[in-house]
């Protein structure tokens, strides 16, 4: 099948600064009947050029090359999104090309400078981790999109041919949808570094922490993906076992960022989950905290 067979009938991307996100979509993308030409970058990085050889696109200087395809993805991190679209903006003419990012906190209002050359522009954001090392693949992914019209409705297209599942978000809820997310990878990974270093101290092998650990943290995300939160919750905590919250507490003494983290997710869990001896568990971590005390001293 030749290249122009190929992608007959879809609509040509240029991807932007292709990180860990962009390099994820420079590669699925293709596989879903869409060409990838150009990978924009301000760094010809030795990664960027070994994407451009696998998908067979075309590496170009941001701003300095026109990008002359139907879609523009811009996949460099938030604080530069506002920077990338202003320099593009000037570099060439946007009459009739759609341009998304892929911000989960910010809105498509980034992308005004485009806007006002006539592009059409969306932000479109897929509910995923993506780090070095490891791509996901897209099929599956939920998308969260909002832009304009023609925009929505082109990236809604594409996310369906990638093999997602996209769905509208409005402009006011970005931000919290973006803590959501953030909540479900990246301070469970927070979690985690917490829990090694209570598993250290405990005098467990750093070695050994993950195969101690995995059939526990499997069969508790299984228990939440089956069930619910409230199913899903157990421990000292659910039983109202005051005497070994209160010994837990007394040995995180020496740790005390842990211990932060273990009484905000116990103030949490007698905030949303079923427990019980709730009026000594609250006094239990009232006492605990050093803020609350101070507080209670002013």
């Amino acid at each position: 099948m030749s290249k122009l067979s190929r992608f007959r009938g879809r609509p040509s991307i240029s991807i932007v600064a292709p990180g860990n996100l962009g390099t994820a979509l420079a590669l699925a993308l293709p596989h879903a009947g869409y060409e990838v030409k150009f990978l924009a970058s301000r760094h010809k990085r030795a990664h960027v050029r070994a994407l451009a050889r696998k998908i067979r696109a075309q590496v170009v200087d941001l701003g300095k090359q026109s990008l002359t395809t139907d879609i523009v993805w811009i996949t460099v991190p938030d604080d530069a999104i506002t920077d990338v679209a202003q320099l593009l903006a000037r570099s060439q003419d946007w009459k009739g090309k759609t341009v998304f990012h892929s911000s989960g906190a910010l809105t498509s209002d980034e992308l005004s400078p485009l806007l006002a050359k006539g592009a059409r522009v969306a932000s479109v954001h897929p509910m995923m981790t993506f780090v070095r090392g490891t791509v996901p693949q897209m099929t599956g992914i939920s998308f969260a999109v909002e832009g304009d019209t023609a925009a929505v409705r082109v990236a809604k297209s594409i996310v369906a041919d990638l093999g997602g599942r996209s769905f509208v978000i409005k402009k006011q809820n970005k931000v919290l949808y973006h803590v959501f997310g953030s909540f479900a990878s990246p301070m469970v990974i927070a979690l985690m570094a917490s829990l090694e270093e209570v598993a250290r101290a405990a005098g467990i092998r750093q070695s050994e922490i993950k195969s101690v650990m995995e059939p526990l943290l499997s069969q508790t995300l299984r228990n939440y993906l089956q069930q619910d939160a409230h199913s899903a919750f157990s421990g000292p905590l659910v039983r109202g076992d005051v005497a070994t919250v209160r010994k837990h507490l007394a040995e995180l003494l020496n740790l005390p960022e842990a211990r932060a983290v273990y009484v905000a997710l116990a103030r949490a869990s007698l905030n949303f989950l079923p427990v019980r001896n709730r009026k000594m568990l609250e006094n239990e971590l009232r006492n605990a905290d050093p803020t609350a005390r101070s507080a209670r001293r002013h």
